[in-house]
């Protein structure tokens, strides 16, 4: 098979910071999704209660949401490059806190590290591949693919490392996170690229007072309060309730980005034989009926079906919502920061909410609250499909 067309229209330099940019991106993805199965053994080698641990989450989160204001504002001071190499080093600090010490206010500096990394990325990855591509939808494609696939090898990691080394085997994994950025900052530091300065953009806030915006808004928010808790959560909760072995536990973990995946590839290939709020109204129902379904139950294989089910589902929510409300993003640039902005607070409040639900009342009334904001999500899918949208 031969390469994507995009891909054979580029000169040497921009395949070059194309490559790169895919790299980075699965390392990303790699660690930005290891936390989650870190979580039980960071709590257990430094007796981390329950809120605490879910406090750690959010701090992730918290970085993710203060890295896009910071990845649009310190290019125009430091260049581009300069600035994804400064912005790239806090993930190497982050995971060597947690190597060193279990200090909780430091645990917290370190995981909002890795998010603050993690959300500068991103950034610049999708803006340098939107660029270079020339707003290839292949390009962009790929380029979620490899996070995904980072994210499924994560479980991966954990496990060979502490089948290597016992309980105290996670810290090679985070070792490894650290070697992996370094190589990242060394590509990156590589690369030739422009430091554009953007011309004014219409920064008009006029689409606040779209009702539609509030309802993608509303959607967005529920869901990635879902997304970051049950990413967050749930192998612990496999864990803490004895429903299966860590190993088995790590396994689901990466399972559910196998499907993640396949149903974003599916997604993208339905789109367009399918309305996106027909496609939004079928995947939020199936986000309800298989997170039920998972919680209901201690048979294994029951629960792997529902973690398939449910992966598969949530996949292609997040980019059909936002696809919803393409044409006001392109009229008003400012709108898709506002709505990340917006959406983000529900992935920093979630994760700490079933952390502090956990120690209170046990690991089942913590994840139980996912209920409600997935049902929430669907209410907000339900109005937008009978919403009229203003002109």
């Amino acid at each position: 098979m031969g390469s994507p067309s995009f891909y054979t229209q580029l000169d040497k330099r921009n395949k070059y910071i194309l490559k790169c940019c895919f790299f980075v991106f699965a390392v990303n993805g790699l660690y930005a999704m290891i936390l989650g199965s870190l979580l039980p053994l960071i709590s257990s080698e430094y007796g981390l209660n329950n809120t605490v641990s879910g406090a750690l989450l959010s701090a992730h989160q918290v970085g993710n949401l203060i890295a896009g204001f910071i990845a649009g504002v310190l290019p125009i001071y430091l260049g581009r490059k300069k600035s994804i190499l400064f912005l790239c080093s806090f993930v190497v600090m982050g995971f060597f806190i947690m190597i060193i010490t279990g200090n909780p206010v430091l645990l917290i500096l370190g995981f909002l590290s890795t998010g603050l990394s993690r959300g500068s990325i991103s950034n610049f990855n999708n803006t340098v591949v939107n660029e270079v591509s020339n707003s290839s939808p292949g390009a962009l494609n790929i380029l979620h693919s490899v996070f995904a696939i980072g994210a499924l090898t994560s479980p991966f990691l954990v496990i060979a490392c502490t089948n290597m080394s016992g309980d105290r085997g996670w810290k090679i994994a985070a070792g490894v996170i650290i070697f992996l950025a370094i190589i990242s900052m060394i590509l990156f530091s590589q690369m030739e690229i422009d430091d554009m300065v953007k011309s004014k953009e219409n920064t008009s806030y006029q689409f606040l007072k779209f009702k539609h915006f509030w309802i993608v808004s509303g959607i967005l928010f529920f869901y990635l309060c879902a997304e970051a808790a049950i990413n967050g959560w749930i192998v612990k909760y496999f864990i803490d309730t004895d429903i299966m072995t860590r190993e088995y536990a790590q396994m689901l973990a990466s399972l559910l980005w196998v499907v993640i995946l396949a149903g974003r590839l599916t997604c993208a290939f339905i789109v367009d034989k399918i309305s996106k709020k027909t496609l939004l109204l079928v995947t939020s129902i199936g986000t309800v009926a298989f997170y039920l379904l998972l919680l209901s139950t201690q048979n294994i294989l029951v629960i792997t079906i529902a973690i398939m089910g449910l992966g598969f589902s949530m996949a292609g929510i997040y980019p059909t919502t936002v696809s919803t409300f393409g044409s006001t993003i392109k009229l008003y640039p400012m709108s898709m920061g506002a709505l990340l902005m917006l959406s983000s607070i529900g992935s920093i409040l979630m994760p700490i909410i079933v952390g502090s639900l956990s120690d209170n009342w046990g690991i089942w009334a913590g994840m139980s609250a996912i209920v409600i904001a997935i049902v929430m999500m669907l209410v907000f899918v339900l109005i937008n499909v009978f919403h009229v949208r203003e002109s």
